[in-house]
């Protein structure tokens, strides 16, 4: 029988589902675990990255992501949408030999402009690669640039990034170990081929069936149309990969439309207790509870439980979208998620202007309405969380 939710009952389960609430079915969340689960996680941000990976990992602090970039166990690059995410080292690669070539024919035109042609690619390809074997295996952007500017390949109007996009798309180039001289805003640039030592073989139907396990199994509640955005995969590839998971995921219904998750997640749809929320199953009125009612979560920006769909509706009204991303510029503020709701922005406080309104000295939210007592105290220790992680 169909479980009819709503909204709201979406937002939730994706609160577990995304760990950032975690249950007693959740698995275990070190920041490696923590981002397998997610199998790519939305990461232009370096420093909001390494926060959405340290808030789903329980006591886990800054350091601690830190040491798994440095590790070699996570990495950075380009696998999903020409954007920049987090993936475990292990899945970058069969994601790449799935999405690459798409991305590509995305970038054709803008590279035409830009003046790239196959031998430039050629060019920039050895000069990283002999820049990194005279420099101990790792490089920074401006490093690489200089290089390229000195063999007459112009970096200028983003020309650099697009190779060095064209360099990490087929495989050669990695954003690996964290650069502590840039206080952790960045990474250098390493060899993927040597740097990532158990790079994971798939065949093309194995890897598209892994990619939507994963997605719907770590994001749903979500729709087919969220992963088409998500991974810009056809039609055609989407149904090949899901026609081979069987009973592996469920569907429930919102306002007419199906959406696919876990059976854990939808498990939490079942001890038939009160939420105040409007979920009930087909055919009766029964109430059912999930977790978060009273969550109060600090998000950075970018954060895939925002990020992860197409839809974002469910978590964000859409009258709260323009406060939000200011302009639709795409620069998504760090957020206040209130129950499963984002109700305010907030940013890392800055010297001591506006102290009186800090939040354990690094919080200075900004709220679209009024909150209650009770969340205010909640925010707080959602802001001591935060500045220990920062601390450690």
């Amino acid at each position: 029988m169909t479980l009819r939710v709503s909204p709201l009952t979406l937002s939730k389960l994706r609160l577990a589902a995304q760990l950032i609430l975690p249950t007693s079915t959740s698995p275990a969340q070190g920041p490696v675990d923590v981002v397998r689960w997610l199998t790519a996680l939305q990461g232009q941000d370096l420093p909001g990255a390494l926060w959405s990976i340290g808030l789903r990992s329980s006591g886990t602090v800054r350091s601690e992501v830190v040491a798994a970039f440095n590790s070699g166990e996570l990495v950075r690059s380009c696998p999903l949408r020409g954007t920049l995410h987090v993936t475990a080292a292990e899945d970058l690669g069969w994601i790449l030999r799935l999405t690459a070539e798409r991305m590509l024919t995305a970038q054709a035109t803008r590279h035409r402009q830009l003046e790239i042609t196959a031998p430039d690619i050629d060019l920039v390809r050895d000069l990283a690669l002999d820049l990194l074997e005279r420099s101990g295996g790792r490089a920074t952007r401006e490093e690489l640039f200089a290089v390229f500017e000195q063999a007459g390949q112009g970096t200028k109007t983003q020309r650099g990034y697009h190779l060095l996009f064209l360099l990490c798309l087929e495989g050669t180039l990695v954003q690996g170990p964290i650069n502590s001289a840039s206080t952790g805003t960045a990474q250098f640039y390493v060899n993927s081929k040597e740097w990532i030592k158990n790079s994971r073989v798939l065949d093309r139907d194995q890897s598209l069936a892994e990619l939507a396990l994963r997605y719907f199994r770590s994001h749903g509640p979500a729709t087919i149309k969220d992963f088409q955005w998500w991974t810009k995969l056809t039609l055609k590839d989407i149904n090949r990969g899901m026609a081979q998971l069987g009973d592996q995921l469920e569907t429930i219904d919102c306002n007419g439309v199906s959406y696919y998750l876990a059976p854990a997640t939808a498990a939490l749809l079942g001890d038939g207790m009160e939420t105040g929320d409007g979920a009930e199953k087909a055919g009766s009125a029964e109430p059912l509870r999930l977790p978060g009612a009273r969550s109060v979560i600090l998000l950075p920006g970018f954060d895939e439980y925002l990020l992860g769909y197409t839809d974002r509706s469910a978590a964000l009204a859409p009258h709260h979208a323009p406060l939000t991303v200011p302009g639709n510029n795409g620069m998504f503020k760090a957020t206040v998620v209130l129950g499963g709701q984002v109700a305010g922005t907030w940013r890392k406080a800055q010297g001591t202007a506006e102290k009186q309104r800090q939040l354990a000295g690094v919080v200075l939210p900004e709220f679209f309405g009024e909150i209650r007592p009770a969340q205010a105290k909640a925010l707080e220790k959602q802001a001591a969380r935060y500045a220990a992680y920062l601390n450690n």
